[in-house]
């Protein structure tokens, strides 16, 4: 798999990344921490080389699954994990970055992110020149070596950029959902920000595996989506019924062309959870699928 510059620093990372927030197990069910380990295994198998996890995934949990299962590849591995909206003052940063430095079994974080914006979900409001201080130290120490910013706007991500170099963001993206080509796209296209597309498969949506009133496990975050409401569900079923012919000529899955669609956008990749080894094999399939102009437009116009 040809690996793709983070930003501008000197990491190198796979297009397609492996996500791993199932592995915390928190908002998810029939998860098992066996399988999940399997599962990274079987990316570093067959070529996948970052991984993004987070702090706030089932409380550290899927950072021990992730650092215990690639501890003897760390140095074959990039690791992504973040920083949660209650943990941004300056100290707590620090104390963060150490905790995940344990969890993840490693000496450095490849890259640090900061998972939302400070004032999600009724946090404190810190001034975001704080957190980036904080993080600056940590990468001057040898600690993280690259900064990225998760879910923030347009405007919040310009504003970070002026207090460190900010390398990635870290976005929902998806042929469902496609908020941040109205002007996020081009800014970081134009100061070298890579996108990490969360969600590029719309949760699932995009496989095609979802019959009409399905209906998910309690406690499976994926109830509250608005795409599987019922009249949007509906929407969502006569697109993919579009799209599979142009997965069939391509000799793809509808998951597969999701994603060759999501990292054929300059700058792009997509961060791709999987619950088994099997879903990891055919998620890095999509990183040799080339589309053709003529796809990629009726993919847009579906």
């Amino acid at each position: 798999m040809q690996s793709r510059t983070l930003g501008v620093s000197d990491l190198k990372i796979s297009p397609i990344l492996m996500g791993t927030w199932q592995a915390g197990k928190d908002m998810w069910v029939g998860i098992d921490d066996a399988r999940s380990t399997r599962a990274i295994r079987a990316a570093v198998e067959v070529g996948i080389t970052t991984f993004d996890t987070a702090a706030a995934y089932g409380k550290g949990h899927s950072e021990r699954i992730l650092g215990a299962a690639v501890s003897d590849v760390r140095t074959e591995v990039i690791l992504a994990t973040k920083v949660f909206a209650n943990r941004l003052k300056f100290n707590q940063v620090i104390d963060s970055c150490h905790r995940s430095l344990k969890n993840l079994k490693t000496d450095y974080i490849d890259l640090y992110q900061i998972h939302w914006p400070a004032g999600s979900f009724g946090t404190r409001d810190v001034p975001i020149e704080e957190t980036l201080a904080a993080m600056n130290e940590l990468k001057e120490q040898g600690k993280i070596r690259a900064i990225g910013v998760s879910n923030f706007t347009c405007a919040q991500l310009d504003e970070a950029n002026r207090f460190a170099r900010i390398d990635s963001l870290q976005s929902p993206y998806s042929l469902f959902w496609r908020h941040i080509e109205k002007d996020t796209m081009s800014y970081c296209l134009e100061n070298n920000i890579s996108i990490l597309a969360y969600a590029p498969m719309a949760q699932g949506l995009l496989t095609g595996k979802f019959a009409p009133g399905h209906e998910f496990e309690k406690g499976d975050h994926r109830v509250k989506n608005k795409l599987f409401e019922r009249e949007n569900f509906k929407r969502v079923r006569q697109a993919l019924d579009r799209l599979l012919p142009i997965a069939e000529k391509n000799m793809a899955s509808l998951a597969q062309l999701a994603l060759a669609w999501v990292i054929s956008h300059a700058g792009t990749c997509a961060i791709a959870g999987a619950r088994n080894a099997d879903q990891v094999v055919q998620n890095t399939r999509a990183a040799d699928l080339i589309l053709s102009e003529n796809d990629l437009a009726r993919m847009d116009e579906i």
